[in-house]
């Protein structure tokens, strides 16, 4: 006999086997009737098809399937009544097997003090919640649709608003753009400028080297400027061919210094002088502890300096959630440029962290995680005094990352002793533009976004550990 299937009413399919025989037949049924029931397809209480009635489906005799049916409600798979058919034991189905639960790799770190990430357990989880119900009860039609590739109004307006509060930025909605991370944003950005004929734009000598491969990729060359005691020096903007630079002025990433407030002058008189442009990266302008914030480098000329910032650091960078703040003379082009392939921003995040800004709660979250990242700021510096007190903290003024200094020599040997103790960190050293001609440095760069409740007191002592 051939394999036959009968539906029993719940889109349960059985399998009764191939062998022909009365006795193979009613073997094959029994058995897939208890494999369904032993498994959980058929559920306790379940009410089988008359013995007539499967017997039709299947095709075969009533008196097999009646003595399969049998065989279960002895076995007490099954229960049968007068007048009330042939059932599914009440009975307890066994469970199946739970997954192992899941072991770290062999070697994996066990504590994550890796700069450029957030305390994601901090994310404000209930009021994003009650920010997208009522975003979504009050959207428009038209937000499901395609869209403006400038993004949401909603949410330029309220960052219109926000960032010249917050940030000093000099902007309206018009000009600007939403885009998914700043990573989508320098991508577009790269090709604009590609397109409009440069060949190479002027970066920091410490950096992400994402960053410029995503130049690279567009076509440009990446030339470092200098870097000495007092940051990033400017006084070479207008060497070589740059008609662009890519800076982060308020918090450089990831030394940690501010752009000092003549060199601030200086890039922006160049940028003036040459017709060039800057591209300011505020990637975590809201962390300020220890001075007054840093604004904006846009608002000492909206014309020279396209804005970009993020809800990376202050939210989460899984949202992929970023703007850019454009002069007037490429915003068209840029918007040209991300309509045409680079639209990646969902409409209902864009509305809800447009509720979420203009209720207060993103003003309330950023207070939040002021006073976190700060706590953790002290509590590191506490324990390096206790513990290491040869190995100095910089660039702690602001931001989610330190800046540990090291004796010469020992970055390497640091980071493999790290490892040892389970401990993901990063030296300096990775950071450096491979074209940078920089006196040799020795450094760890510490990320304060550890979870509280996963180890980060512990990721410090693991640190103290590692240190010299």
């Amino acid at each position: 006999m051939e394999d036959s299937w009968a539906t029993l009413g719940v889109d349960l399919h059985l399998e009764t086997g191939g062998d022909a025989t009365r006795s193979g037949v009613r073997k094959g049924l029994t058995d897939a009737l208890r494999e369904a029931v032993r498994g959980g397809r058929l559920a306790p209480g379940t009410r089988l098809p008359s013995s007539r009635s499967l017997a039709v489906d299947l095709g075969i005799a009533r008196n097999t399937v009646a003595d399969a049916y049998a065989d279960l409600v002895a076995e007490g798979w099954l229960t049968a009544r007068q007048g009330s058919g042939t059932r599914v034991a009440e009975r307890a189905v066994p469970r199946p097997a739970e997954p192992a639960p899941h072991r770290r790799a062999a070697g994996s770190p066990t504590y994550d003090l890796m700069p450029g990430t957030p305390d994601l357990s901090s994310f404000p989880r209930a009021a994003w919640l009650k920010a997208a119900r009522r975003a979504m009860a009050t959207a428009p039609n038209d937000a499901l649709g395609y869209g403006d590739p400038r993004g949401r109004i909603e949410l330029r307006t309220a960052l219109a608003g926000y960032l010249s509060r917050a940030r000093g930025v000099h902007t309206d909605p018009d000009r600007i753009v939403i885009c998914a991370g700043f990573a989508q944003g320098l991508r577009v950005l790269g090709g604009v400028l590609r397109a409009r004929g440069l060949r190479e734009v002027t970066v920091e000598s410490y950096g992400l080297d994402v960053h410029w491969n995503l130049l690279h990729r567009a076509g440009l060359r990446t030339r470092p400027l200098p870097y000495d005691e007092l940051g990033t020096s400017t006084a070479e903007l207008g060497a070589g061919s740059a008609k662009v630079a890519l800076l982060t002025p308020a918090h450089q990433f990831p030394t940690g210094d501010p752009l000092h407030p003549d060199r601030r002058a200086a890039a922006v008189d160049w940028a003036r002088r040459a017709g060039g442009l800057i591209l300011e990266d505020d990637y975590d302008g809201e962390f300020r502890y220890d001075r007054q914030p840093v604004g904006a480098l846009q608002g000492l000329d909206p014309d020279r300096v396209v804005y970009l910032g993020t809800a990376s650091k202050s939210l989460a960078p899984g949202l992929r959630l970023g703007w850019m703040v454009l002069p007037a003379p490429i915003a068209a082009e840029v918007v040209e440029a991300k309509g045409g392939a680079e639209w990646a921003c969902g409409a209902l995040d864009q509305l809800t962290l447009a509720e979420f800004i203009t209720s207060g709660a993103y003003d309330r979250h950023v207070r939040g995680a002021r006073l976190r990242y700060r706590r953790r700021r002290d509590q590191l510096v506490a324990a390096l005094a206790a513990r290491a007190p040869e190995v100095r903290a910089t660039g702690i003024a602001a931001g989610l990352h330190a800046v540990l200094e090291l004796p010469p020599g020992t970055e390497r040997a640091v980071v493999q002793a790290a490892s040892w103790q389970r401990l993901a960190v990063q030296g300096l050293a990775s950071f450096r533009h491979p074209a940078a001609s920089l006196p040799e440095r020795d450094a760890l760069v510490v990320g304060y976004g550890t979870p509280a409740d996963h180890g980060w007191a512990a990721a410090l002592d693991a640190l103290c550990r590692a240190l010299p």
